[in-house]
């Protein structure tokens, strides 16, 4: 049966927006809810159930399909909950009406899994009623709530298969898992103090410190809560690891934390008790109080607001001159629990020194956290696999995943297929072979597909040290045995020398396995798997301009490229415009030293008289040893890539403007130079040229197109000069260094001619940049695409590699 109306929404400015939305959807009237508040908004489109949820997609203008969202959330049936929603922005096909469709019950329901969610309501009331049983139980939970992903161990989802067999259920909590009505029913992690897991507060050697019991939940996280509002470090096992918790407002105990940890100026997550105590510290938009909220329960960058009376105090140590903070609010009943005994906000952060995995067991967190925690709250059910805390921000008016971890993964980025409205292209077929992409070096994340989905792993990290190596292998076995798949293809960065290259070239070559059935191993460009990623995401075909934008990535002829342009075809890419290339001088060592960046630039256009310009902030800092030793690198052109990095472009002018030397995290003088910017916001802009090489490339598949384009920062470059020694302020730098750089991007798309422009890469994780460059694209008559539920920065390279690999086998990946 198909139930439809005719709706009538205004044609101007009509988007599309399709949600997965995944919980306790089916069986409760949710499909005909959908039908009507469509139905009242007037918006077209169509809703179905799936074997994994619930899929719908709606059309019209984007403010009404913005309170269709908010909507849906807050007027949703009672007897439903929502688990997962991910909602993506696309371009309109043209629906007519709004319809219930037949319900899809293709694919098998055993293939998903469904990730770590956020404590309910239901639940949390039960844990702080006095006469109920679960009072002050940190492990209650039901089926709208609580760990999936960080306890299966293998599928079917059922309990003997989590890491919860091992607590048999009492009679109590048995009756509540049989019984279809209870909202317990077939709630695999349920349990209770009687039968489930217990907590224990333990010192540095492990040592038992409160008792615990089933009436000790309560001491035990007093004496947690009591440790930490005395300044003391705690160590918490949470849901995917532990976290490390101090008091936000002990700028000592801050210190103490950053010097432990080795983190010594990059920003600290923190975890406040409510949502009012945040909004007494930052300001909070309709959609940033949706992501807190959500079951996803993520961190979410927030802007700090001005002195507000009454506000808790958070200690400068904890984000040092960043105007954001990266905020959540509790998502487990023990987070709950401790956060109601403390009453106050705490920096909750990963449990790890820098460079390491998350720790996930409490033996293991002993050894590696020693030297770090004071005392150690930890619990008996084990981790299966380690769990980040997802990071997301508002940009452009939508969500923006940063780290996609705990409560977005293991969720499959989806080959749908529409039905073909109008002239629309039909579907592509899918990859008939399981593609394994390794990913980057850095912000690794893995992506393994099956049939017509996805999976895009849990937050890995970089691969700097073994112990983030051995996590990298673990999380690819790991995915493999869960859906139970041998890649047919392993796509790889095209550079040699990544660690997770070397993985892939390793596992290709084997002599372990029978060479006529060895994986393919398949190379992918960097950039071009930025761009492609990105695509995908936005359920783009070709042709299609690309921007990728980023600090390193090894190109194809073996200088390192970051401010690249590809014209994107169904047969393939082409490299049609870059940044005006600079040197390196020391290589990794410019990346840690702005300053030595600023003096490639300087030296790319002044050659040896750049080190004459010591009135300007990077070459007044060089000793005459270093003088010596940079001119002779520069001179001789020894440890000094070529690179066109729009991220070292960004180092360069931080480094000028006089803001950031020397940098103490990935990323850190890029930030500040945007958190610098003139809140003027004007449309003033440093001069930008796009220049022809000589000989044009009769290759190129744009007509009149001389290939590649030359955005050349020279005069930019001067200006900021000229700026630096006439006193302007860094604020007024920066804005109009960002301005000419979005004009660039403009420019370029002028000259390839190409509507549609995606914007990838690490550099567009920059609000400004990436709003502006929307704009001003939307002004100039170019549809503009970023990303939205994968991560513009290396966190999204592995599904690029995938649609990569789906290209190169003349296939294709279609959607989010």
């Amino acid at each position: 049966m198909m139930i439809s109306y005719s709706g009538s929404a205004e044609p101007s400015h009509i988007v599309r927006l399709r949600l997965t939305i995944r919980g306790a959807v089916q069986g409760v009237g949710f499909r005909p809810f959908v039908f009507r508040l469509a139905e009242d908004l007037k918006l077209n489109g169509w809703v179905r159930n799936s074997s994994q949820g619930v899929f719908l997609e709606v059309e019209g203008p984007q403010p009404i399909l913005q309170d269709f969202l908010l909507r849906l959330e807050s007027e949703k049936p009672p007897r439903s909950s929502i688990q997962s929603l991910e909602s993506s922005w696309l371009d309109p096909v043209g629906y007519r009406g709004f319809e219930i469709r037949e319900s899809d019950s293709a694919g098998s329901k055993t293939t998903l899994v469904l990730p770590d969610i956020a404590t309910c309501p239901d639940c949390l009331r039960e844990i702080f009623e006095p006469a109920n049983r679960r009072y002050w139980y940190p492990f209650t939970n039901c089926t709208n709530c609580g760990p999936r992903f960080s306890i299966i161990e293998a599928l079917p989802y059922d309990r003997p298969n989590t890491s919860m067999k091992k607590f048999r259920m009492c009679a109590e909590c048995q009756a509540e898992y049989e019984d279809p009505r209870d909202r317990r029913f077939h709630a695999q992690p349920n349990a209770c103090p009687v039968c489930g897991p217990q907590v224990e507060l333990r010192d540095r050697e492990g040592k038992e410190c409160v008792p615990a019991g089933p009436t000790g939940s309560g001491r035990v996280l007093e004496a947690a809560a009591e440790a930490v509002r005395s300044g003391k470090i705690v160590a918490v096992k949470g849901l995917g690891g532990f976290h490390l918790v101090v008091t936000a407002g002990d700028d000592k105990a801050v210190r103490r934390l950053r010097e432990r940890k080795h983190r010594e100026e990059k920003p600290l997550a923190l975890m406040f008790p409510s949502l009012d105590m945040v909004k007494a510290v930052c300001d909070v938009s309709p959609h940033e109080e949706r992501l807190l909220r959500s079951p996803e329960a993520p961190i979410v960058l927030l802007r700090q607001a001005g002195a507000r009376r009454a506000a808790p105090a958070i200690a400068a140590a904890i984000a040092p001159r960043n105007p954001y903070l990266g905020v959540m609010l509790p998502y487990t009943p023990l987070h709950h629990l401790l956060l109601a005994q403390l009453r106050l906000p705490v920096v909750a952060t990963s449990g790890n020194l820098s460079d390491e995995p998350i720790c996930i067991d409490e033996r293991e967190a002993v050894e590696r956290l020693g030297g770090i925690a004071d005392l150690f709250l930890v619990h008996n059910r084990p981790i299966v696999r380690q769990m980040d805390d997802s990071i997301v921000r508002v940009m452009a008016g939508r969500e923006l995943v940063l780290r996609r971890a705990r409560g977005f993964a293991p969720l499959p980025i989806q080959k749908v297929t529409p039905q073909t409205v109008g002239d629309a292209e039909p579907a592509l077929p899918a990859c008939d072979r399981s593609v394994l992409a390794v990913g980057a070096h850095l912000k690794n994340a893995i992506a393994l597909s099956v049939g017509p989905q996805v999976f895009i792993s849990q937050h890995i990290g970089d691969l700097e040290t073994e112990q983030a190596h051995e996590a990298f292998r673990r999380v690819i076995a790991d995915l493999q045995r869960l859906y139970e798949v041998s890649p047919g293809i392993v796509a790889a960065d095209a550079h040699p020398d990544y660690l997770s290259t070397k993985f892939a070239r390793q596992l290709c070559s084997s002599s372990t396995v029978d060479p006529s059935h060895s994986p393919i191993l398949y190379p992918v460009q960097h950039h071009v798997a930025h761009a492609l990623s990105c695509m995908v995401e936005n359920d783009l075909t070709p042709p299609v301009l690309g921007v990728s934008w980023d600090g390193t990535g090894y190109g194809t002829d073996g200088t390192i490229w970051g401010g690249e342009f590809f014209h994107v075809t169904a047969s393939g890419y082409e490299r049609v415009a870059h940044l005006r290339p600079f040197r390196l001088p020391g290589g990794d060592k410019a990346v840690k030293q702005p300053c030595r960046t600023a003096l490639g630039i300087l030296f790319e256009l002044h050659g040896e008289a750049a080190f004459a310009l010591t009135d300007l902030p990077p070459i007044a800092g060089f000793s005459r040893p270093e003088v010596a030793t940079l001119k002779a690198m520069l001179r001789r052109r020894i440890n000094s890539p070529l690179t066109s990095s729009t991220g070292r472009l960004f180092d360069a002018v931080a480094s000028l403007a006089g803001l950031r030397q020397r940098v103490r995290f990935e990323g850190q003088a890029a930030m500040e130079l945007e958190f610098s910017l003139d809140e003027t916001r004007s449309d003033e802009s440093y001069p930008i040229t796009i220049a022809e090489p000589p000989a044009a490339n009769s290759k190129s598949q744009i007509p009149n197109l001389r290939s590649p384009l030359l955005i050349d920062w020279g005069g930019l470059i001067e200006a900021v000069v000229a700026d630096v020694r006439g006193a302007v302020g860094p604020g007024r730098i920066s804005l109009k260094f960002h301005n000419a750089l979005v004009e660039g991007i403009v420019e370029v798309a002028r000259r390839t001619g190409e509507k549609r422009v995606v914007l990838s890469g690490g550099c567009f994780q920059n609000r400004y940049l990436t709003e502006t460059a929307v704009k001003r694209l939307r002004e100039e008559g170019f549809l503009p695409y970023w990303h939205q539920r994968v991560p513009p920065n290396d966190g999204g390279i592995a599904l690029g590699q995938v649609a990569a690999a789906f290209r190169q086998t003349s296939l294709a990946l279609v959607g989010v």
